[in-house]
């Protein structure tokens, strides 16, 4: 009988590890291949990873909250064999009682270890987690563990606190904020509570952002550059056709789109910026492809455009729709994310008009596309006119790009922006 492993998926282009935010299966399950087994959480997607046998679920290696390397072993499967076979192996792996968790009765290792998810539903049904039994590695307590009690009807004493006493916990409460980084720990933080304060665990993709955001801003140094654009033209010509396209196309026409395009035609002009850092060398990438930062309430994701260059103005504008719809609704895919060789960021959304971005690494930089605003501007003659301006700001990768040809893109990216008019630019 053959005993097959399930490793960390790599689910997006250098993306190297992901934390198991919910596992859907237990011990002694059987499964289908392709059935799903996990759901999973990078700094680019969350996405679920399916079987690749049909068996026994022998043991979750990893738990719930864990990250783990893209390769490493997350669970092995008993390959499906006789009803016998089967049946020994769902003898062997699962533990006495485990359909109804007990009243706790002595100690356990890893009990105190709570998921979110099992904080979250503890809270919801006033559940004291110190009487549960945990099933899990360690003695630790799974999100099953409790849907069972709550199926069960057979709920402990509610808790007294509102987040539940980690073992052996100092006085005064303390929270431990522990590294980003599963392989490179920093010193943990003892931060006092107090009455009102709310803990908020670093799990799922909020640890797997600020862990690439700490490997990009630790590796590549960062040099930063600003232009300030006239955007007249633009908003003149985007608002006179926004009516008018939303009614015929079904989706917004965006500023954003215009400054995607922009920076798509001089990424062409000045394919150095396209680049990215391999160690010992620079691949300067061929394909066009812009990654665009969208958020939800919880975190950041980064969709790509592929080959932007080779898309309409209306063609970006519905792939960013399509795109953030997917984001919101949790249905992005892994190629989704992948392919990405330059980054913009449309940080004007919230109002912001300076700021300056951390690379998508191994990307060489990134692009913040300020809020565009009505300045008082110097134009023909030493004339003062009320303008509508928008700062680009540039993060740039020095080991890869050097101020000048940074200075040449931007200024071509302006150049762009404030001849885009009815007579010079087609959306279509």
């Amino acid at each position: 009988m053959a005993i097959e492993q399930i490793k960390m998926p790599q689910l997006g282009e250098s993306v190297t590890e992901g934390t198991i935010s919910t596992w859907l299966v237990s011990v002694g399950d059987k499964v289908n291949k392709y059935d799903p087994l996990a759901e999973v959480m990078t700094d680019k997607v969350n996405a679920e990873v399916p079987s690749s046998f049909t068996g026994v679920i022998k043991e979750l290696i990893a738990n719930e909250g864990d990250t783990l390397a893209v390769g490493e072993i997350i669970c092995s499967i008993e390959v499906e064999g006789t009803e016998d076979e089967i049946s020994e192996a769902i003898g062997q792996t699962e533990k006495p009682n485990a359909a109804e968790p007990e009243v706790l009765a002595a100690d356990q290792s890893n009990k105190a270890r709570y998921s979110p998810a099992v904080l979250k539903i503890s809270q919801e049904h006033a559940i004291d987690l110190n009487q549960v039994k945990g099933t899990g590695a360690g003695g630790r307590i799974t999100r099953k563990d409790l849907l069972r009690l709550i199926e069960s009807g057979n709920l402990p004493n509610a808790v007294q606190d509102e987040t539940p006493k980690q073992a052996d916990s100092p006085q005064p409460k303390t929270v431990e904020q522990t590294a980003v980084s599963s392989k490179q720990e920093e010193p943990a933080l003892s931060i006092p509570i107090a009455a009102g304060d709310i803990e908020i665990p670093v799990t799922g993709v909020r640890k797997a952002i600020a862990a690439n955001m700490l490997r990009s801003k630790h590796e590549a140094p960062h040099a930063w550059t600003m232009i300030e654009v006239d955007a007249t033209n633009l908003v003149e010509y985007r608002n006179s056709l926004k009516d008018e396209f939303k009614k015929k196309e079904g989706y917004n026409l965006t500023f954003f789109a215009f400054f995607v395009k922009a920076v798509a035609q001089a990424l062409r002009e000045y394919p150095q910026i396209n680049s990215m850092w391999a160690g010992d060398k620079i691949i300067q990438k061929k394909d066009i492809n812009i990654s665009i930062a969208v958020g939800t309430e919880e975190a950041l994701f980064v969709p790509v455009i592929k080959n932007a260059d080779e898309k309409s103005i209306k063609g970006i504008a519905r792939e960013i729709t399509e795109l953030a719809a997917k984001v919101r609704t949790g249905k992005l895919k892994a190629e989704d994310m992948q392919g990405g060789t330059f980054t913009v960021n449309n940080t004007g959304t919230f109002g912001s008009v300076q700021s300056m971005g951390i690379i998508n690494y191994p990307q060489a930089a990134i692009l913040q596309v300020e809020s565009i605003v009505k300045r008082p501007v110097v134009i023909n003659n030493n004339m003062i006119a009320i303008r509508d301006t928008v700062n680009l700001c540039m993060s740039l990768d020095h080991r890869i790009l050097d101020g000048i040809v940074c200075g040449r893109f931007l200024h071509r990216v302006k150049e762009i922006i404030e001849n885009t008019s009815k007579s010079t630019t087609s959306i279509y």
